[in-house]
C-alpha cells in the first residue's frame, strides 16, 4: 500500500506497537543480554570446551612472564646461556600450546556463536507466525523484518567475535591482576587502587552507548521498514510521480540514522581515548614506582620486569574490555529490541484443552449477536449485534457499502479477531473454544486479490494442502480452469509465477487461488470479492470455476457485484455494521429497500 507522507506516517500508534524509537529504552546494565543464556545453555559441551581451551590458553599467556622475569635473574643477571636456553625452549612449547589452544578456542567459541544465532533467529521467526492478525496491523513489516536480519546479524557479528574477545579479555585481566600480587603484593596493591579510575569512566560512559545504539538501530529499522514500503508500492509511487518525496523522506531517514550513528561512535571513541590515556599514564606511574622499588633493593630487575609485562597484559585487557563493553552495550540494544517481540504474547491464544469439532465436518456457521470493534480504531465498533446462520450446504451473500464490515464477518469467522460480544459458532461450537489451527483447516478462503508466493504454479496450488501428490494438484487445477493455460507456459506447473504472482494475470492469479482452495477441500468456502477485478472474460473463467469449487460447500461470498450472487440462497444486507435486511434477491428487490437501491444503481448502470 503506497503511504500518505511523512504526516501520516507519524500518526497515532496502538499500545500494542512496536515502533519504539520514540521510548527511552533503559540503560543501566547488560540486562538484556541474559536472555542469551538459555540459547547458549542448550549446548553444555561446545560450551564446556570453549571454557577449557580459553583456560589452558590464558594460563599459557600468564605463564610467558613469569619465565622471562627468572630467565633475566638467572640467566642474563648470572650470564648464564645454557639457562636462558632452557627458559627459551620453554617459551617455545607454551607458543605453541597457546596457538593451538587460541585456535581451538576461536573455532567452539565462534561455532557456538553461530549455532545459537541460528536459533535465535528461528525462535523469533516462530514466534511472529504464532502473533495474532491485529499485531501486524499496527507494525510496518519492514520494522519487523529489520529486527529479524539486522538486529539478529548485529548479534551474530558480536557474539562470533566480541564475545570471545570479551571472554579472552576477562580472563586474562583477572589472572595478570593475581600474578601481579603473587610477583610483588606492594606494587600489586598500587595496582589495585588505579584500577577505579579506568573502569568507572567505562562504565559510566558505556550506559550512554547503549541508548544511543538502540536509537541507531531504530533508525536502521525506519530505513528499512520505509524500503519494504516503497518498493512493494513501486508502480503506485510512480503512477503519481512520487519519486522525488520518496528520494527527500528517504533522505531525511538516512540523515537520521546517520547523525545517530555519529553520536554512537563519538560516545565510543570518548571511551577508548579515556582508557587509553588513563592506561598509560598508570602504565608510567608503575615504571616509575618499579624503578625506585630496584634501586632500593626490594626487588629485583627480574621481578620487576616479570610485573611490568602482567601490567602490561592487564592493561591491554582492560583497554580491550573497554571497547568490548561498548560493543557489548549495542549488542545489549539490539538484542533487547529481539526480546521485545519473543515477549510481545498473542491475544488470541487456544484454550487448554480445547473442545474437538465435530467429524465428520457439518459445514454450519453461527453468528450470535456479534458486536465487534478493532484495536487500532480504538475500538470503535464496526459490527453491532450482528445476528444470523447459515446451514450446511448453503451459499450465503453479504452485500453492502464499503466498510459496512463484510470483510469482518470473514477476519472473526476464521478467528483472526476475537468478538468484543456475542459469539461465534462454527458446526456447533464457539471458536474461542476450540484450537484455532483446527478451526481454520475447515475454511477455504479465496481473496479478492489472491496471494501468489515466488515459487512455481505447482508450489502455489499445493500450498493449499503440502502433502497432496502432483496427481491431485493437476487435477484441482483442471476443476478450476488452471490447466489449459498452464500448458502454454514455457515450463509448464514448474513455471515461476513471481514475486506476488507478477508474471500472471488478475484473472490467472484467481484460478490459482481458486484450484489452492478446492486442494485444500475444506467443508466452508469464504469468497471475498473473487471476481470484482477482472474483465469479462477472466469473470466467466473465474466464475465456473467457482461452480466447481462451491459444489457440496456452504460458501459465503462478498459481492459488490450483485449479478454475481442473484442466484444464492440468502443474502444479507450489512450496513454501518448492522445486519440490516436478508432474504433472496427477488424478494429483497420486492421490499424496496437498501438492497433495492444498490441493484438499481448497478443495473441501471
Amino acid at each position: 500500500m503506497a503511504r500518505m507522507g511523512a504526516t501520516f506516517r507519524q500518526g497515532r500508534r496502538s499500545p500494542r506497537s512496536l515502533e519504539l524509537s520514540d521510548r527511552e529504552a533503559p540503560v543501566t546494565s547488560l540486562a538484556p543480554l541474559r536472555r542469551l543464556v538459555p540459547f547458549i545453555l542448550r549446548y553444555p559441551w561446545r560450551l564446556g570446551l570453549t571454557v577449557l581451551f580459553l583456560l589452558v590458553s590464558v594460563i599459557a599467556t600468564l605463564t610467558i612472564p613469569a619465565i622471562a622475569g627468572n630467565a633475566v635473574d638467572e640467566g642474563f643477571i648470572s650470564q648464564n646461556i645454557e639457562t636462558i636456553s632452557t627458559y627459551a625452549w620453554a617459551l617455545v612449547f607454551i607458543g605453541f600450546v597457546m596457538a593451538v589452544t587460541s585456535a581451538a578456542r576461536f573455532y567452539f567459541i565462534s561455532a557456538l556463536g553461530e549455532r545459537v544465532v541460528a536459533d535465535l533467529r528461528q525462535a523469533t521467526y516462530e514466534h511472529l507466525l504464532k502473533l495474532d492478525a491485529a499485531f501486524f496491523d499496527v507494525n510496518r513489516v519492514g520494522e519487523l523484518t529489520s529486527r529479524l536480519n539486522g538486529d539478529v546479524a548485529s548479534i551474530r557479528w558480536a557474539v562470533g567475535s566480541t564475545v570471545s574477545l570479551a571472554l579472552r579479555s576477562g580472563v586474562t585481566f583477572a589472572g595478570a591482576f593475581v600474578m601481579m600480587f603473587l610477583t610483588n603484593p606492594v606494587m600489586g596493591t598500587v595496582t589495585f587502587i588505579v584500577v577505579p579510575a579506568i573502569v568507572i569512566p567505562v562504565v559510566w560512559l558505556g550506559r550512554f552507548v547503549r541508548k544511543v545504539s538502540r536509537r541507531t538501530r531504530d533508525r536502521v529499522a525506519d530505513l528499512s521498514a520505509q524500503a519494504t514500503e516503497t518498493l512493494m508500492a513501486i508502480k503506485t509511487i510512480k503512477a503519481f510521480t512520487r519519486e522525488p518525496q520518496e528520494y527527500e523522506e528517504y533522505g531525511a531517514q538516512t540523515e537520521n540514522s546517520y547523525r545517530a550513528e555519529l553520536d554512537r561512535l563519538a560516545l565510543r571513541a570518548g571511551l577508548v581515548a579515556i582508557t587509553t590515556f588513563i592506561g598509560v599514564a598508570g602504565l608510567v606511574f608503575l615504571i616509575w614506582f618499579g624503578a625506585a622499588n630496584v634501586l632500593s633493593g626490594s626487588i629485583t630487575v627480574g621481578e620487576l620486569l616479570q610485573f611490568l609485562i602482567y601490567a602490561v597484559m592487564a592493561s591491554g585487557a582492560l583497554t580491550s574490555m573497554s571497547e568490548i563493553f561498548g560493543t557489548m552495550q549495542q549488542l545489549a540494544g539490539s538484542t533487547e529490541r529481539i526480546i521485545e517481540l519473543l515477549e510481545t504474547e498473542p491475544q488470541l491464544v487456544t484454550p487448554a484443552e480445547p473442545l474437538a469439532l465435530p467429524e465428520p465436518a457439518i459445514g454450519s456457521v453461527k453468528f450470535n449477536h456479534v458486536s465487534f470493534g478493532y484495536e487500532t480504531r480504538d475500538k470503535d465498533v464496526v459490527l453491532k449485534d450482528v445476528d444470523f446462520e447459515v446451514s450446511p450446504g448453503e451459499t450465503v451473500a453479504l452485500v453492502g457499502a464499503s466498510g459496512a464490515g463484510k470483510s469482518t464477518v470473514f477476519g472473526l469467522l476464521q478467528r483472526f479477531y476475537d468478538v468484543t460480544d456475542g459469539s461465534i459458532e462454527v458446526d456447533g461450537i464457539d471458536v474461542r473454544q476450540v484450537d484455532t489451527a483446527e478451526l481454520r483447516k475447515r475454511f477455504a478462503y479465496v481473496e479478492q486479490d489472491s496471494v501468489m508466493f515466488a515459487g512455481t504454479v505447482m508450489q502455489n496450488i499445493r500450498f493449499g494442502r503440502p502433502e497432496a501428490s502432483d496427481e491431485e494438484v493437476v487435477r484441482a487445477a483442471k476443476a478450476a480452469l488452471v490447466h489449459d493455460f498452464v500448458q502454454d507456459l514455457d515450463s509448464g506447473y514448474e513455471s515461476i509465477v513471481g514475486e506476488r504472482g507478477v508474471m500472471l494475470s488478475g484473472g490467472q492469479k484467481q484460478r490459482v487461488a481458486i484450484a489452492r482452495a478446492l486442494l485444500k477441500d475444506a467443508p466452508i468456502l469464504l469468497l471475498d470479492e473473487a471476481t470484482s477485478a477482472l474483465d469479462a472474460e477472466s469473470e466467466r473463467l473465474v466464475q465456473s470455476a467457482l461452480e466447481h469449487l462451491m459444489e457440496g460447500r456452504t460458501t459465503l461470498v462478498i459481492a459488490h457485484r450483485l449479478a454475481t450472487i442473484r442466484n444464492a440462497d440468502r443474502i444479507l444486507v450489512l450496513e454501518n455494521g448492522r445486519l440490516i435486511d436478508e432474504g433472496k434477491h427477488e424478494t429483497l428487490i420486492q421490499r424496496d429497500g437498501r438492497y433495492a437501491e444498490l441493484a438499481r444503481l448497478q443495473f441501471s448502470a
